[in-house]
């Protein structure tokens, strides 16, 4: 019992929107984590570390205990499998949809799709509820690229204005999930400490409560 809690963090535009939750909970790191090349941050709590990680890498160390909790955008819980967790609190921040898109007017193709996504195991699943016969290409970047050179004919990818899509003369097509970074907690910490867990979970509730 006194071990800290380690709480995982998405590198990025969710960190940067998840630490005045944290602050607001009376968890700050008491170094400058933007300035720093660590992954370990000690905070303003000394029962309180931070692990500040890749967003697809957080379900997976709070799945197996190596964090206590987590900050997880929707989306890679989705992909990855949130089965193992907790999902406790909806933090309402990186509002965005993940959708299929593709070109412009353009009609899907009689037979084979092939779908371009890092999603991978949401395109799949998509594609299943639907029955499409799919081809599924993983990428890691520059999702638009795919259909303008002929490499895919739908992709599976983040929304969050459109301005890029249209740029590459595509449009989003159907809503697959509304996505916004999630709380969530690994099952057996949620029983070994529970009563610190719960108490931060109440103060970062509150700090998401406060900020509407």
């Amino acid at each position: 019992m006194n071990q800290p809690l380690i709480i995982a963090l998405t590198k990025g535009r969710i960190l940067k929107e998840t630490l005045p939750l944290l602050a607001a909970a009376g968890i700050e790191p008491v170094e400058d984590i933007s300035k720093s090349r660590k992954l370990i941050f000690d905070t303003t709590d000394p029962a309180v570390q931070l692990l500040v990680i890749r967003g697809s890498d957080v379900p997976t160390y709070v799945k197996h205990g190596v964090a206590d909790m987590g900050v997880s955008g929707k989306d890679m819980l989705l992909e990855v499998g949130g089965a193992d967790l907790y999902e406790l609190l909806d933090l309402e921040i990186s509002k965005c949809r993940l959708m299929t898109a593709g070109i412009k007017g353009a009609a899907l193709p009689q037979g084979r799709v092939k779908v371009a996504s890092k999603f991978t195991n949401i395109a799949k699943r998509y594609c299943a509820e639907r029955g499409l016969q799919a081809e599924i290409i993983k990428l890691y970047g520059a999702m638009e690229l795919a259909p303008i050179m002929g490499l895919a004919d739908l992709i599976v990818d983040i929304v969050d204005t459109g301005n890029t899509l249209r740029a590459n003369g595509m449009e989003p097509l159907d809503l697959i999930a509304d996505v916004s970074s999630r709380l969530v907690v690994n099952k057996a910490a949620m029983k070994m400490k529970h009563q610190r867990i719960e108490q931060v979970v109440e103060k970062i509730s509150a700090a998401v409560v406060a900020k509407r």
